[in-house]
């Protein structure tokens, strides 16, 4: 089944070229069917490569989903044009009063901020606090994830002496977890981060289960059923090149590990996490498809 996005989102010509079913909103609102609705909180600056990567994985999923874009209330993006952002993006201040089957809140490059010195801290807080009314499961991506678990369950991140910055493998730790069906029992995940969360820290009381985790990063992926959330800390949904860029950009430090073949940054990297990727967001969309309620008004109600 398609994607319901804007008909003028840029995003949609890529995912077009692809071969991702697209659906425009004049054929969507002829159907007589509910979507999925899928929220997407996007705190990185390039807001269009993170909405091409993030719309790319929810549309190869086998059920129709409409995604919502939507933004800091009141943060102005410095490098998204404000045209962009008014025709596609809803601040939160609006698209609070909705309710949506899926919530996605994006990583953002501000790991080397205490979290109280970010200036949309106090926001998130409220925003995270609103998924649990007005949303039925979360996932959340790298900063977010770390920033999840300071808001709801006081654990500290902690900043790492070099950044992890590659493609490592992952452990499957929960094979028969609903989130992991299909996984093998090592995986390979892209890493880039300053800052880490430790299990030591995880309260013994939270209900936090470790899915995933690498030697070397830490936990990958962390499940919160208390509060119907998944928490990712690495970058599944990055392009192969994206690592690259990020090599490139911060002036050819230290190379990504596992990454470039043969060390060779002149080498084109090669993708061995994308069917990962599509299965991660496969499992969580089936999952949600199966226990969110018909009735898009009864989402929270329980909780």
């Amino acid at each position: 089944m398609p994607i319901k996005i804007p008909d003028h989102l840029p995003a949609r010509r890529t995912l077009e070229a692809e071969g991702v079913a697209v659906m425009g909103e004049a054929h969507a609102v002829r159907q007589d069917i509910r979507p999925l609705r899928i929220g997407l909180l996007n705190l990185m600056p390039d807001k269009i490569g993170t909405e091409t990567q993030i719309a790319r994985l929810l549309g190869a999923t086998p059920l129709q989903i409409e995604l919502t874009l939507v933004r800091i209330s009141d943060h102005v993006a410095r490098h998204t044009s404000a045209d962009h952002l008014s025709a596609f993006y809803k601040p939160w201040s609006e698209a609070r009063a909705e309710r949506f089957d899926g919530f996605v809140i994006t990583g953002a490059p501000v790991e080397h901020l205490p979290f109280g010195e970010v200036r949309y801290w106090p926001e998130l807080r409220q925003i995270l606090d609103w998924t649990q009314t007005h949303v039925h499961a979360t996932l959340t991506i790298c900063w977010a994830a770390q920033a999840a678990l300071q808001h709801l369950h006081g654990i500290p991140k902690h900043p790492l002496a070099a950044k992890a910055f590659g493609v490592f493998a992952q452990t499957n730790l929960a094979p028969a977890s609903p989130w992991l069906r299909g996984f093998p029992d090592r995986f390979d995940v892209p890493v880039s981060r300053w800052t880490e969360v430790r299990e030591a820290d995880f309260p013994t009381d939270g209900g936090l289960v470790t899915l995933a985790r690498a030697r070397e990063t830490g936990p990958c992926l962390v499940s919160d059923p208390r509060h119907r959330m998944l928490h990712m800390f690495n970058h599944l949904e990055y392009e192969t090149d994206t690592l690259a860029k990020e090599y490139h950009r911060d002036g050819a430090g230290p190379l990504p590990v596992g990454y470039f073949p043969d060390d060779d940054p002149a080498g084109a990297p090669e993708n061995r996490w994308r069917g990962h990727a599509h299965l991660l967001f496969g499992n969580w969309i089936n999952e949600i498809y199966q226990t969110t309620p018909f009735d898009i008004g009864l989402v929270g109600a329980s909780s």
